[in-house]
């Protein structure tokens, strides 16, 4: 969903005003230095910017911060690499978990590491869980550090179970140990039957991904491809395309309009809903009483023991050729510090990447459960560095699985065309 973002103009900070007199590299004839800094987002997610811009730049006088915001996702990474190739671009930068190995391989981002380790620094290397980096280090080397995350896991609606016949709590099972793929597929299955979805999946990498680990399949082993070949990964895969095609899963991507994902939650016509924090936003649609019927649990294993899930991340990288390394990265380790991801994400949708800002989490209250996201980023993963080296791959992937799905390429005959793409392009 972060990365369905609506069209916004272009935001300049009213603080952030451009200098007279600059010399022509970002510093003004009163020795004021502009930092130059680029994301993507809705108009929401911009403005929860504005405080933590406004409290650096009074802690930081002589540091001037410029947000620069292209329109739409798909379009902020090809003009970002223009700009680089052009030496034009912003000093720091956000990137993409599925456009970040490209951005690396290029030569472009500046290693972080003794930055991160030194004195100065706000957040060290070791502060953030070694899952959440995945494409953005390498060979040992950190080229960007996750700004804050989403975990993937499965909401669901209590009182969607409760008409379909399901009295067990998935959340209360979790803890007792009993959450298991056998489990969850029993309630979907119940769910169906009782003229509702089952689950409700955006076509994406960490909700396929995530059905694969609690399968107890792999999608990468030793550099390799082997969600098409190993037998625990392929029926994960095949449960996927059943249920899709048998109507247990509705793909959120294809529902119509004014019968969407949220919508179709919220009136308790579907019993789960995969995605992150940001689905509070949507619940919230529903109405303050309505809140009480949903929570949330981490998706299922084949034994009830806790799996690793995907964690939808980006990061916050520097430019290898800014003009003010060291006003720059001032001001990226506060951005992704505790206290820095504390102002920007206290009313937002997003897990904090970094140890010791948990509070920003459970403090809500809400889901009862929170602290699920906590968990499940502890132990996630970000999409696979062999992935993410490959510029578009995860899309050619999703696009290739939807067919699947939708049954215009049959099963097998997508898991050859699935492997011949994938393994053509990585290793």
């Amino acid at each position: 969903m972060r990365k369905k973002v609506i069209a916004v103009l272009a935001l300049v900070l009213a603080a952030t005003a451009a200098c007279t007199g600059s010399k022509g590299d970002g510093t003004s004839a009163d020795g004021k230095v502009t930092i130059r800094w680029a994301t993507w987002g809705t108009p929401e997610d911009l403005a929860l910017m504005d405080e933590f811009s406004k409290d650096f730049m009074k802690r930081h006088p002589n540091i001037v911060l410029k947000l620069e915001s292209v329109p739409d996702y798909e379009n902020y990474h090809p003009k970002l690499l223009t700009q680089l190739t052009s030496k034009t671009a912003p000093d720091v930068f956000y990137v993409g978990d599925d456009n970040v190995g490209k951005f690396v391989a290029a030569g472009v981002l500046a290693p972080l590491n003794d930055k991160l380790a030194s004195a100065d620094s706000q957040s060290k290397p070791e502060d953030f869980f070694e899952g959440l980096y995945g494409g953005a280090k390498k060979d040992g080397k950190i080229y960007g550090v996750p700004n804050d995350c989403n975990p993937e896991v499965l909401w669901f609606d209590k009182k969607a179970l409760a008409e379909a016949g399901i009295t067990e709590d998935p959340a209360k099972l979790h803890e007792s140990g009993q959450w298991t793929m056998a489990k969850y597929l029993e309630m979907n299955a119940k769910l169906k039957a009782a003229g509702k979805a089952g689950s409700i999946f955006w076509n994406w990498y960490g909700s396929t991904y995530s059905m694969i680990s609690g399968f107890g399949g792999k999608v990468y082993d030793g550099g390799k491809f082997v969600a098409t070949t190993d037998p625990k990964s392929r029926a994960a895969l095949q449960t996927l395309a059943k249920g899709y095609q048998d109507k247990t899963f509705l793909s959120a991507d294809n529902l119509p309009e004014g019968q969407g994902a949220s919508t179709q939650f919220i009136k308790h016509q579907a019993g789960f809903y995969a995605g992150g924090r940001w689905v509070v936003d949507s619940l919230q649609k529903g109405g303050k009483e309505n809140l009480a019927n949903y929570d949330i649990v981490p998706f299922p294993s084949q034994t009830g023991s806790p799996m690793a899930g995907a964690v939808a991340a980006s990061y916050l990288s520097l430019n290898k050729d800014t003009a003010h390394p060291k006003e720059a990265f001032i001001f990226l380790s506060e951005f992704v510090s505790a206290q820095g991801q504390a102002i920007r994400l206290k009313s937002g949708g997003a897990v904090p990447s970094i140890k010791g800002a948990e509070n920003l989490v459970t403090s809500a209250g809400y889901p009862a459960h929170a602290k699920t996201f906590l968990d499940v980023r502890d132990t996630g993963f970000a999409n696979y560095p062999e992935e993410v080296a490959v510029p578009k791959l995860t899309a050619e992937i999703n696009d290739l699985l939807m067919k699947v799905w939708t049954g215009k390429v049959g099963f097998d005959e997508g898991m050859t065309q699935l492997q011949t793409l994938v393994s053509g392009k990585v290793g």
